[in-house]
């Protein structure tokens, strides 16, 4: 491809994709930053997005032609507004993981919940039953009225507690259920995080940032090398046309080495020109009439079948 007289325009159209895809996360993350001035936003950093590929191109193409101060302060602008479009692309990227994780990380704290709970009753649970335990042994054997007595107050406490465990239990066998298909959004960054021993904040982080580091730096640097194509296009054109027999291309060195007749060609043709004892015009045409000579036309005419014309 890079032999390709079109190569140029893949490279614009690289460019242009990478660049617009950049420009749209970063902007759309910037108003969502500041949503209290949504289209302000958007119309502010659309404009800064192309200033920065104009003002790329512009150092570009008129390095040696500017003086110092543009030189320093382009620069610098131009990189900083590469790290604005990076921030609108990490504030782009954490608003969807937020959207997807939302769901999911609501159900993993109402099931934390639920579960503390249920640890709680299940101590209350123990307590009411050490403490009926004790209370019963303290009662003489004989108070067996007294002990059906204490039984009858802590029974209903019980029974609750146990009432209340279940419902909590079947609360949490639900959320658990409904954690295994909203986890399937964020099952890779779940699955990366059991990998590397952390949580899964820090992984989409550090994805994000690995994105970032790449995304619009390479939009700007492919922005500059189809302006350096354009340019050497241009040289190509001015050279071709200032020599004009330098543009053969290779196909048509190729053409021109086939075109020609080979050796072997050239000594066969010669091998039948000899046999047949011609001057090779019309060795090909072996149709000769027998016709008699006419003594009086002492310049016999060859006929087009290569036979002699007499008058």
């Amino acid at each position: 491809m890079e032999n390709s007289k079109y190569f140029y325009i893949w490279i614009g159209l690289s460019a242009l994709f990478i660049a617009g895809s950049a420009a749209a996360f970063s902007v759309y993350g910037l108003a969502k930053l500041f949503s209290g001035a949504f289209i302000s936003v958007v119309i502010m950093a659309s404009a800064l997005e192309i200033g920065k590929l104009v003002t790329a191109s512009f150092l570009y193409r008129y390095w040696d032609m500017i003086n110092w101060f543009q030189k320093v302060y382009m620069t610098i602008a131009t990189i900083v507004l590469i790290f604005i479009t990076s921030a609108g692309i990490f504030g782009y990227l954490s608003n969807a993981y937020q959207g997807a994780t939302l769901e999911f990380e609501k159900q993993s704290t109402e099931l934390l919940t639920i579960e503390e709970r249920i640890e709680q009753l299940e101590e209350d649970k123990v307590f009411l039953k050490e403490e009926l335990s004790i209370a019963v042994s303290e009662l003489p054997e004989n108070y067996i009225t007294a002990k059906r007595k204490l039984r009858e107050d802590y029974n209903p406490q019980i029974l609750q507690i146990n009432n209340e465990l279940l419902d909590y239990k079947k609360t949490r066998a639900d959320l658990e259920i409904q954690l295994v298909s909203t986890g399937v959004d964020v099952g890779p960054a779940i699955y990366l995080a059991r990998t590397f021993g952390t949580d899964i904040d820090t992984v989409v982080k550090f994805f994000i940032f690995i994105l970032i580091f790449v995304f619009d730096p390479l939009a700007v640097m492919l922005v500059i090398a189809y302006n350096q194509a354009l340019i050497d296009r241009g040289k190509e054109k001015k050279l071709s046309q200032a020599h004009p027999e330098k543009e053969k291309t290779q196909h048509d060195n190729w053409k021109d080495i086939y075109s020609q007749p080979t050796l072997i060609e050239d000594d066969e043709r010669m091998d039948i020109i000899g046999q047949n004892g011609n001057d090779g015009l019309h060795y090909d045409e072996v149709d000769i009439p027998n016709e008699p000579l006419d003594e009086n036309n002492p310049n016999p005419q060859p006929t087009a079948r290569g036979g002699i014309r007499t008058k």
